[in-house]
């Protein structure tokens, strides 16, 4: 385990961690593991850490099968973000930050994900996903976690050939009865 470790995470000359494959063994840190790690590199565990909470996509308990980040950054919360979260926690019935009850499926959020010019922004099982509506995010995790009726699947094909977020209907029409 002592190379495992040593090949997982390495210091740089500089002293800097430079990667953390140990995450992508285990799918989470656990205390125990930041403690290993940070023995078998010979670095304060304090240091060891600090890496582990600086980056979003490090989680300190096993995950779901499958995961939805939502980017909560300054473009994606303008255009909607927080909705979007708020959506994903009602159809799904648990909170960001929580993992179903089955196992299936967890939901998250990041500061930012980098992708500002396709705000509000998700990341689904690793695949970012730009111009997303809570319904459209709602349709996608849903298919995702293999609810595959068909007319769910037909969204999320239309999703896929460019008219990700806009609405059908237009702006003039939304807010009328």
């Amino acid at each position: 385990m002592c190379n495992f470790v040593g090949a997982a995470l390495r210091p740089a000359p500089t002293g800097r961690i430079t990667q953390f494959s140990a995450y992508g063994l285990f799918g989470f840190l656990s205390q125990d593991l930041i403690r290993y790690v940070a023995h078998e590199l010979h670095l304060p565990l304090a240091r060891v850490y600090g890496v582990a909470t600086f980056y979003h996509r490090f989680s300190f308990k096993p995950l779901g099968e499958h995961t939805c980040i939502v980017c909560l950054g300054t473009a994606c919360y303008v255009k909607g973000a927080s909705e979007i979260v708020a959506a994903l926690e009602q159809a799904f019935n648990l909170k960001s930050g929580q993992t179903t009850p089955d196992g299936k499926l967890s939901i998250s959020s990041a500061r930012c994900l980098g992708s500002c010019g396709l705000a509000p922004v998700t990341v689904l099982d690793g695949s970012v996903v730009g111009k997303q509506t809570s319904d459209s995010a709602i349709r996608r995790v849903r298919a995702l976690i293999g609810d595959n009726r068909p007319d769910l699947l037909r969204l999320a094909e239309k999703y896929d050939e460019g008219s990700v977020g806009s609405d059908p209907a237009g702006p003039s029409a939304r807010g009328k009865a």
